[in-house]
């Protein structure tokens, strides 16, 4: 008896899931054309070239500073030099220093708010990507009968009937086979 109520449990879901629609998508597909990729990367291109730019302003400061300290010390080395004048260039040494170790913590700090930047500023139009993906699925999934659409990379196994990329792309104004094209490259 228990079995039976067991089985005809098991048939009644498996009848129930049986009648959902399914579909999947790949979301990096979907990602990789979705309007804004093109400009989001030229963004974080153009964000990172600036401040590389920076840094290499800020080593070549680096660099300057650390070629006056290279000739301070070769004059400090002169043997005909009073103790006046090496005083005074072991206090300009000094500064050189001072000033050296300073630059040096500028550009890491630049270095890393840098890096800090490009983090948050992927994250960020990845996340509004994401979420306008999301939505343009649901719309589709809504408006097409689906009941639940996977992204394709958590399903261990997936019938290709299944996808629904193609379709998602479409909505999308992206012609499917030209993101198959973009894809292989």
């Amino acid at each position: 008896m228990k079995n039976l109520l067991v089985m005809t449990l098991a048939m009644t879901a498996f009848g129930a899931f049986a009648e959902l629609k399914i579909g999947t998508v790949d979301m990096m597909k979907l990602v990789r054309n979705h309007p804004s990729y093109e400009t989001n990367k030229q963004f974080l291109m153009n964000t990172e070239k600036d401040g590389q730019k920076r840094i290499d302003r800020m080593k070549a400061e680096l660099d300057a500073i650390q070629e006056e300290g290279k000739r301070l010390a070769d004059d400090y080395r002169n043997p005909m030099l009073a103790q006046a004048a090496k005083t005074k260039l072991e206090n300009d040494l000094t500064e050189v220093q001072r000033r050296f170790v300073e630059q040096q913590q500028k550009l890491r700090s630049e270095a890393m708010k840098l890096q800090q930047d490009l983090s948050e500023n992927e994250a960020r139009l990845l996340k509004t990507q994401a979420d306008d993906l999301k939505k343009r699925i649901a719309v589709f999934a809504e408006k097409n009968g689906y009941d639940f659409v996977f992204d394709s990379t958590v399903a261990v196994f997936g019938k290709p009937s299944y996808d629904v990329t193609d379709q998602v792309l479409k909505t999308m104004n992206v012609d499917p086979a030209k993101a198959a094209e973009k894809d292989a490259d």
